[in-house]
């Protein structure tokens, strides 16, 4: 392939990225924090904290604490609400130079909706992402998400009014991965992000009290990057053609591409972009480099090239 003109850009079906890495919901603050710390444009997207309809205060401190290869975390769905979000972050993100997508979480069907509907129009806004792991007020279930039919009620109501690609966020709570998968992007989903991290808590044996103020929160970090692999790997093969984004564990350009490896079309950095605001853009050079080294064109040629065993039989696995 000797000549060939290499890019890291992507084109998710239809949006198109600079770079594979984005930086996962949350971790790009109200959109003044890391833009001081950073070039944005060299970052392939800033997906906001995730957005409610009304304002929420947050969980009691202390909301994150170290584990074993990673961190127990929460948040408590901080955000100014959706108002106060179009009027002070949004413009902030705008300025960032990059792709900006819009995270939204609700815990009722009317939420959502309302949610979309107000982000109609929005042109500083390139895609929305569906969080589906907050508890569902309407049927009393832990994890509004975990259930298909819920799940794809919410995501096709969504995908319905939305006039930019909606990519839903899947808990890592749901059973069965690939058939939820299938139920959203039936409903009109464009795209999937695998996956919202999973539950977690943490004790700290010197005091004799949970390591987070409101007790349990989730996992993120490197120790959910074999979880995120394979989820990434089952879905892909079922689903080849819908735009798959990897998050859970992503440090390094060498992550990236094994996420790309697995299937996936572009990765988010959640964890390695709090120690350092600069490893979505480390990383996207790693990847870069990767494909210099292999000759390669581009990261879509790295998709789904994983070397599998030959009596390899995804029944089995």
């Amino acid at each position: 392939m000797a000549g060939v003109k290499r890019s890291v850009a992507v084109d998710l079906g239809g949006l198109a990225l600079a770079t594979p890495v984005m930086v996962a919901s949350g971790c790009a603050g109200t959109g003044r924090e890391l833009t001081a710390l950073i070039d944005t444009r060299r970052v392939g997207a800033l997906v906001t904290r995730s957005i409610t309809l009304h304002p929420r205060r947050g969980d009691p401190t202390p909301r994150i604490a170290e584990s074993p290869a990673g961190i127990t975390w929460t948040t408590g769905m901080q955000n100014p609400g959706i108002e106060g979000f179009i009027e002070e972050e949004l413009p902030r993100y705008a300025r960032a130079g990059t792709t900006v997508i819009v995270s939204i979480a609700g815990t009722t069907l009317e939420e959502y909706v309302r949610l979309t509907s107000l982000l109609q129009g929005r042109q500083e806004i390139s895609a929305i992402e569906v969080r589906l792991s907050e508890p569902d007020d309407e049927l009393g279930r832990p994890v509004l998400g975990a259930h298909l039919d819920r799940a794809a009620e919410i995501v096709g109501a969504v995908a319905r009014m939305s006039m930019i690609p909606v990519f839903a966020k899947l808990p890592a709570s749901t059973p069965d991965v690939v058939e939820l998968a299938h139920g959203v992007v039936r409903a009109g989903a464009h795209g999937l992000t695998l996956l919202d991290p999973p539950p977690a808590m943490g004790v700290d044996a010197t005091t004799m009290r949970p390591t987070l103020g409101p007790v349990a929160g989730w996992l993120s970090g490197p120790a959910l990057k074999p979880l995120t692999i394979r989820a990434v790997f089952e879905v892909a093969r079922a689903m080849p053609e819908t735009p798959i984004v990897a998050v859970g564990g992503v440090r390094s350009g060498e992550d990236a591409v094994e996420m790309l490896l697995a299937g996936a079309w572009a990765v988010q950095v959640g964890t390695a972009a709090l120690i350092d605001p600069s490893a979505p853009i480390e990383i996207a050079r790693g990847v870069s480099e990767y494909l210099k080294e292999k000759r390669f064109a581009s990261p879509a040629d790295l998709r789904g090239r994983l070397r599998l065993p030959t009596a390899f039989d995804a029944t089995t696995a």
